[in-house]
């Protein structure tokens, strides 16, 4: 038996020759992200978009940056969301390590990293949290030691942690427990901001703050639509919730919010359409009624609108929709 740390053992699994990522049929084949929801999300991030390119002054070429594409569904839904002048500018990125799929417009620039020195929006759906991570424990001692991981999901402990990964804990999940090590998805999250010459990068996960740190960690797996025993074979997904407060690159002015309270700021909301406009026109009350559903679905705070939204600026102002929001209870509050 062929033991390792969760870090790893999470990387073959996901991004492997066999990996989880690889698979044709993509994430959409397994789990249901707010992009697969409603186009309605598209629909919100291109208002966003169109936000930065007034800050930015209406360049002529305007990045869209999709960092953890899946297949690219959302960098098309954003083009199409688009009003034609401002798309005809927009220079499109889907940040994958996947292969290109069939049928995604020539335009878009498929890449394995994120582009640099690029002006625009830089938006990173469900991508932090599948960035592998090591976990840890505390042994008899006290000491906290990382996992290892069989191929088969069994456990045991391992080695006490490195200076940086012990230093990582003692900063951000000094409770103790299950711990969660975040040091690889806040480097790779710096990395992507640092890409940006100016404009907004936004990272959405399932995640939690310093207030609210899970002590029995939120390492899961997923295949075909339910939650299953995180393996590390390639057979499933393998996630954990992410410390977006630990994520945030510094020096960078930054607000964190739900995506609740995001989505209603650029104007997605549920409610139930005016019911006079059944008898006066049947079919657009059923697409509104159905449009109504999906937003509700995206914002529901027991579900999607759960999500933290990381919003983080580079040499511009935080869009004025999102300015000011509110953060979720228990998180740290940033300083510009």
């Amino acid at each position: 038996m062929t033991w390792m740390r969760w870090r790893p053992a999470m990387e073959r699994a996901l991004y492997g020759p066999d990996g989880f990522y690889r698979r044709p049929e993509g994430p959409a084949g397994h789990f249901r992200t707010s992009v697969h929801a409603s186009a309605g999300y598209a629909g919100a991030v291109a208002r966003l978009l169109a936000e930065v390119d007034e800050a930015l002054g209406r360049p002529a070429e305007l990045a869209f940056v999709d960092v953890g594409a899946g297949r690219g569904e959302l960098t098309a839904g954003v083009l199409a969301a688009l009003d034609p002048p401002t798309a005809a500018r927009v220079r499109p990125y889907a940040v994958e390590l996947a292969d290109r799929p069939a049928g995604l417009p020539e335009r878009v620039v498929w890449t394995d990293r994120p582009p640099a020195g690029v002006r625009g929006l830089l938006f990173a759906n469900e991508w932090l949290d599948n960035v592998p991570l090591d976990v840890a424990e505390p042994g008899g001692d006290g000491v906290l030691r990382y996992v290892e991981v069989s191929p088969e999901g069994e456990e045991r402990p391992g080695g006490p942690l490195d200076a940086a990964d012990a230093a990582w804990a003692a900063r951000w999940w000094p409770g103790g427990g299950r711990v969660e090590i975040g040091r690889p998805r806040d480097e790779a999250w710096a990395r992507a901001v640092g890409s940006l010459a100016q404009g907004l990068a936004v990272a959405v996960d399932y995640a939690h703050g310093a207030g609210d740190r899970p002590p029995f960690g939120t390492l899961a797996g997923f295949r075909a639509g339910r939650e299953v025993r995180p393996v590390p074979d390639g057979s499933c997904d393998v996630t954990a919730h992410v410390a977006l407060d630990a994520a945030a690159a510094p020096a960078v002015h930054s607000l964190w919010t739900t995506q609740r309270a995001a989505l209603h700021a650029l104007g997605v909301h549920g409610g139930r359409p005016p019911l006079a406009l059944a008898s006066t026109d049947p079919a657009a009350y059923l697409r509104a009624l159905g449009g109504a559903g999906e937003a509700a679905e995206l914002t529901d705070p027991a579900g999607l609108g759960g999500f933290g939204w990381l919003v983080q600026a580079v040499r511009m102002p935080v869009p004025r929709s999102l300015a000011g929001l509110p953060a979720p209870a228990g998180w740290q509050t940033l300083m510009p």
